[in-house]
């Protein structure tokens, strides 16, 4: 099962281990850190554990709770006086245990480019003083749509109740007492850590790295929500605390374990969830998503970061968890693989293996055609002239993504965000439109950029590819012109 999704799905590298009633039943990792030295993944590799980072947001939480500096219904003002939404009321409504049940009344992704792509320079007060930019699209706690910076927040509530910052709160809350030697939280050196899975992408058929880490990794904003790596060690000794108390007695008391896999809020659940998993419910706890898997309870969470996934899985009342952490394009792996291990427990007689999974997800998901291609206009487009749209050339601003440039550079047209390295990009004319194609990002992250003249211009950004991450929230942002190009960028007509 291991080697065959491997080979099948062409992955870099993949650890994957299996708890069974409080012992390590199986445990494996293979493949190549992707680094300079060629090393190869082993246990103690640290992978970017993405979004699984909330459970962790949530235990540290639920660990304040029980030492009783916080509590779940506090209002987030009482920690946070400065926090504030669009609708200041539901500012002022909001609680601690809102932040970590995607019930805000934000869109999907809301304001996820303040976290990514990393690294940028946005600050942890720079995402709170944004939400009050961020418009709802629906009323608070009326319904579930996945946020990250709410999490931002919830990182800020523990470091403004501990009395410590969010890092060094969560080695000496999670990290330290449970055994979590290799996990790394906040700034720290790769270079005296070493042994550091990197990212990767599938481009020409290769597995090529993207965004390889630098020599200090930042205390990035995003921590809270996506920002921690562990290796596989550590999550198999996460998963053995979280099935069984007496792991680590005291730790945490059966209210704040059960408040942590509460159902707090329903999620939407998808048909292929009913069909593959028999479910008849789904919803999210703090940090968790619960449902029913042929009848047995499921507490779950996947963890998504550009060339990097991971995914923990527990059946509690079996004392099972698995986890998968992969440092290459692995969503359907990740799928099939999960899905394959679990099916393994719940119900054995399903004989169709990880193949079989990986077939489904290919039926369901087709290559697309030439002719449905969404960027097939772009991919021939010429680059823009540095006279091109000269009426609505200029300096932006964007209220919550701040500052920005539409400007010629060496002879070509530019657009680039103050603030986000990586958010840089020329300008490409098709046909009557114009692209943004970015220097550093996927192909399928390219957008539309829609300016509108006027007495005072404006630019709106719109995604091309229907499919694309929903972090690359670019419906979300209003750029309205400051002021002129600086001289030295202005074009000779």
């Amino acid at each position: 099962m291991f080697e065959r999704t491997v080979q099948r799905e062409q992955l870099p590298g993949l650890a994957m281990g299996v708890v069974e009633n409080g012992d390590v039943v199986y445990r494996r990792a293979e493949g190549r850190r992707g680094d300079a030295t060629g090393a190869r993944i082993d246990d103690d590799t640290l992978f970017k554990i993405a979004s699984n980072s909330k459970a962790m947001t949530a235990a540290l939480l639920a660990r304040l709770v029980q030492q009783g500096r916080l509590r779940w219904d506090d209002p987030v003002r009482r920690h946070l006086p400065s926090f504030t939404l669009f609708d200041p009321w539901v500012g002022e409504q909001m609680q601690v245990r809102d932040l970590l049940i995607h019930n805000s009344g934000l869109g999907l992704g809301a304001g996820d480019l303040m976290l990514w792509p990393e690294p940028n320079q946005f600050t942890r007060q720079n995402i709170i003083a944004g939400l009050a930019h961020l418009k709802p699209v629906t009323s608070f706690r009326s319904g579930y749509a996945y946020d990250n910076l709410m999490y931002v927040v919830a990182g800020e509530v523990a470091a403004a109740a501990g009395g410590k910052p969010y890092d060094q709160l969560m080695r000496e809350q999670v990290f330290q007492p449970l055994g979590l030697t290799r996990c790394q939280v906040g700034a720290w050196s790769t270079t005296a850590v070493g042994n550091v899975a990197q990212p990767h992408v599938r481009r020409a058929g290769r597995n090529v790295v993207v965004a390889p880490d630098m020599e200090t990794n930042p205390d990035a904003p995003s921590m809270a929500a996506g920002g921690i790596r562990c290796s596989l060690n550590d999550m198999l000794r996460w998963m053995q605390v979280l099935l069984d108390p007496d792991a680590v007695p005291g730790w945490l008391d059966a209210t704040q374990r059960n408040a942590l896999w509460t159902l707090h809020m329903p999620m939407p659940l998808g048909e292929r969830q009913r069909r593959w998993d028999n479910a008849h419910v789904a919803g999210y706890g703090y940090g968790w998503r619960l449902s029913d898997l042929d009848g047995q309870w499921k507490v779950a969470h996947t963890g998504t970061l550009s060339g990097m996934y991971s995914s923990l899985a527990l059946l509690p009342d079996r004392k099972v968890g698995v986890v998968l952490l992969i440092n290459g394009e692995g969503e359907n792996a990740r799928t099939a693989l999960m899905q394959a291990a679990l099916k393994h427990y719940t119900a054995p007689a399903d004989t169709q293996g990880v193949e079989g999974w990986l077939d489904k997800l290919g039926q369901a998901h087709p290559s697309p055609a030439a002719a449905d291609d969404p960027l097939a206009a772009t991919r021939a487009a010429p680059r823009a002239s540095a006279t091109a749209l000269h009426a609505v050339q200029g300096r932006y601003r964007d209220p919550w993504l701040g500052d920005a440039s539409l400007c010629p550079v060496q002879g070509r047209l530019r657009f680039s965000v103050d603030k986000s390295p990586r958010l840089q990009a020329d300008v490409l004319q098709a046909g009557s439109r114009w692209v943004l194609r970015w220097d550093t990002l996927e192909p399928t992250a390219q957008a539309w950029l829609q300016p509108t003249a006027g007495p005072v211009p404006t630019l709106d950004l719109r995604a091309i590819d229907p499919d694309i991450d929903f972090s690359y929230d670019y419906q979300d942002l209003h750029f309205t012109r400051t002021g002129a190009c600086p001289d030295r960028e202005r074009p000779r007509r």
